[in-house]
């Protein structure tokens, strides 16, 4: 599946393009997951081009199988596209449901991106003719990652829950935000 989600620019922001996550994007991705502060939010470290490749390969199969839908996030400037400097993801979790996720790469964190690049993904994942067969939306984010729970809020996902830790691959407390597919007309 060859999709593609183009994000208009703002007046300070350049415009993204979203789309599949390619081999060509194996450097950026391991550039990104060299930055400690990304690091301390995964639960999964890719720190070589074997780890970009295979994690790459796994967001393919996804879309194959529909059952998971991962963006590569890039910015769409006055030079054309950029390296991969972002990343959005839909993991369908259970019927009715979905999961959303993202992460931004240091020299763009701050800027807004992820909150454009994840409406985008919402959008498209309600959209009429989308793959995506939820009717609820859920992003988890570990209690202390603020900028994470910024991110949820500018994007009208409600907080729902406070959820306990479950170690070692949450070693503390979570929010659970959600949001709910708006009604057809």
């Amino acid at each position: 599946m060859s999709v593609q989600l183009p994000v208009v620019p703002t007046a300070s922001l350049p415009a993204l393009l979203l789309r599949p996550w390619q081999v060509a994007d194996a450097d950026a991705l391991v550039s990104a997951h060299r930055d400690p502060a990304l690091r301390r939010w995964l639960t999964s470290v890719i720190s070589d081009e074997v780890d970009a490749r295979r994690w790459i390969d796994s967001r393919r199969r996804g879309w194959a199988a529909g059952t998971r839908f991962s963006f590569a996030v890039l910015n769409d400037g006055a030079e054309g596209l950029g390296a991969a400097v972002g990343h959005v993801t839909v993991k369908v979790t259970d019927e009715g449901s979905a999961e959303v996720g993202y992460w931004t790469a240091a020299e763009v964190r701050g800027q807004g991106l992820a909150s454009r690049a994840l409406e985008a993904v919402v959008l498209w994942a309600f959209g009429k003719d989308s793959p995506v067969p939820a009717v609820r939306l859920d992003l988890l984010h570990a209690v202390g990652n603020h900028a994470s729970c910024r991110v949820a809020e500018r994007c009208d996902f409600g907080l729902e829950a406070v959820l306990p830790a479950q170690p070692p691959a949450f070693p503390t407390e979570g929010h659970l935000h959600v949001r709910h597919r708006p009604p057809q007309p």
